[in-house]
């Protein structure tokens, strides 16, 4: 099993948790007049599409039997671009296709977050925001360089050579992660040159495709980490694009990292609000904030095993509850509004000494985030595009992520070789093209405020922020039909979002069987 390792896992920019299948099939009423099946052609299993011939398969699902039917072709890029007569990397580019006899000339493209995620195996996520769309338009699934089915960079658990995973973990130490990313270096350096899975490179490959396909427009959809690629691509690449959709947006001047520390603290605090405001919720745990503190203080002081049943198979599991990954997992739960529902419930639990509703969870999301993040090209990003950058932030030593997520970066990247950064890679993306930014009002990692940056630079773009809601957002209430018709008109500020006010935080719970009513 592919496993990313243990800081990747840590500092990790996307949504833990992946919902299962969510594609539409569309069906469609045989006409009266309909020839006999033993008469009818055959579907045809060639899809001529620009210069690429596209055949039907089927995308797997992590952790399940279900898969995504699309059609695929192979596609093969130089790893080194400045080198095109060097090594051949083969990309998985997969294409959704429309209900539509004669879809639009334009493409819709998906780009993952991560970075480190698969778009194929992301896809399900936001499989009911992008049915609508399925009706006028094809959709590009395209693994980035380094995930998925694209030459992944990844680490198996089993080949790391560091005892100890990141539950034995007491806390922060830099010598453990250099080793650990020098095995995992190790390991990718047979056949992969690390330097060349970078978001520059990324970007060139996604022309590439665009150009093979027969040069469509492009409907850029990124979501986290793939907002940074999205805008890249619109530096680079303006003429590819009709129109830009950028959900959870990471600002071009953003140092990944930096500011890490300081939004889960903010987004912690504005959740646990909303408790203080309920009457039931404040009259059950008080000052959710503060018991999360002091559960860190008494770990921070007392790191010890516990004991508690995996959710998945109810085996016993022991794990060390410590001060880190007691933050790692606050942070994976204020992702969603879901889990965040459960915050409170589960910080009072564990302050009781009942670690199972917190590290239960937590074990379901890290299993979904390890075994669909590809960590070795999480490094290749960071450290050739962010790492140089870090500086010092002794502020946050009182937070709950602390301040050794910046000293994890560096010792990462001591060790981790570096691509080329383009001059002008930070700076703020300007472009008249249509877009539509989105943010969740409680996103613990890129907050509204980064989409009020990027906006503007964009003349012909619109930010909104969704009440109540976290961490990628394109699938929630209202969204995909809005998504539909800005695509559609490629119209921002036209765009009638009075929908969006019926958007309300989840309840707090204040029981496992719910809120109050």
């Amino acid at each position: 099993m592919k496993r990313a390792p243990r800081i990747a896992v840590v500092i990790a920019i996307v949504a833990a948790a992946l919902s299962g299948r969510q594609w539409m099939h569309h069906r469609t009423e045989k006409p009266a007049t309909e020839a006999p099946a033993a008469t009818r052609p055959a579907p045809p299993r060639v899809w001529q599409l620009g210069s690429l011939e596209l055949k039907p398969c089927e995308l797997p699902q992590p952790h399940s039997g279900l898969s995504t039917a699309a059609w695929c072709a192979p596609f093969q890029v130089p790893e080194d671009r400045a080198n095109p007569n060097g090594r051949k990397i083969a990309l998985r580019l997969a294409i959704v296709r429309s209900s539509a006899q004669v879809p639009a000339p334009d493409m819709v493209a998906f780009i993952a977050g991560g970075p480190g995620q698969s778009a194929a195996e992301s896809y399900p996520a936001i499989a009911p925001a992008m049915a609508p769309l399925l009706a006028h338009r094809n959709l590009l699934l395209l693994d980035q360089r380094g995930t998925g089915g694209s030459h992944p960079l990844s680490c198996r658990e089993d080949e790391l050579g560091v005892p100890g995973g990141a539950e034995e973990t007491h806390g922060f130490d830099a010598e453990a992660v250099r080793k650990e990313t020098r095995h995992c270096l190790e390991q990718l350096s047979k056949d992969a040159d690390v330097r060349f899975y970078t978001t520059t490179d990324a970007v060139a490959d996604l022309e590439d495709v665009r150009r093979a396909l027969g040069s469509p427009k492009f409907d850029l959809l990124g979501v986290s980490y793939g907002t940074r690629v999205a805008q890249q691509y619109a530096m680079r690449h303006p003429d590819g694009l009709r129109t830009l959709i950028l959900d959870g947006i990471a600002p071009n001047s953003l140092v990944l990292g930096e500011d890490f520390a300081v939004n889960l603290d903010a987004a912690l605090k504005a959740q646990f609000a909303r408790c203080e405001a309920d009457e039931a919720c404040r009259a059950r745990f008080s000052d959710p904030y503060q018991t999360l503190y002091q559960l860190r203080d008494a770990l921070r002081a007392n790191p010890h095993k516990v004991s508690f049943r995996d959710p998945q198979n109810y085996a016993s599991v022991q794990r060390v509850l410590s001060e880190v990954s007691l933050a790692t997992v606050v942070r994976m739960f204020a992702y969603s509004p879901e889990t965040a529902a459960l915050l409170p419930l589960s910080i009072d639990a564990a302050a009781r000494g009942d670690v199972g509703p917190l590290l239960g969870q937590a074990k379901l999301l890290t299993g979904d985030l390890g075994d669909t993040m590809d960590g070795g090209m999480q490094y290749s990003v960071i450290c050739s595009e962010d790492a140089d950058l870090l500086q010092p932030r002794p502020q946050d030593k009182d937070t709950i992520l602390g301040d050794t997520m910046i000293e994890a970066f560096r010792a990462a990247c001591s060790v981790w070789p570096h691509g080329v950064r383009p001059a002008d890679f930070h700076e703020p993306l300007k472009s008249d093209v249509p877009t539509l930014l989105m943010s969740g009002e409680f996103d613990p990692v890129t907050p509204p405020r980064y989409g009020d940056e990027v906006v503007k630079g964009l003349p012909n773009g619109r930010h909104v922020v969704l009440k109540g809601q976290g961490h990628n957002v394109v699938a929630r209430g209202c969204m995909p039909r809005l998504l539909d018709r800005f695509i559609d008109k490629a119209d921002a500020k036209g765009l009638d979002t009075s929908c969006l006010d019926r958007l309300k935080p989840l309840p707090v719970f204040v029981g496992f069987n719910g809120a109050t009513p």
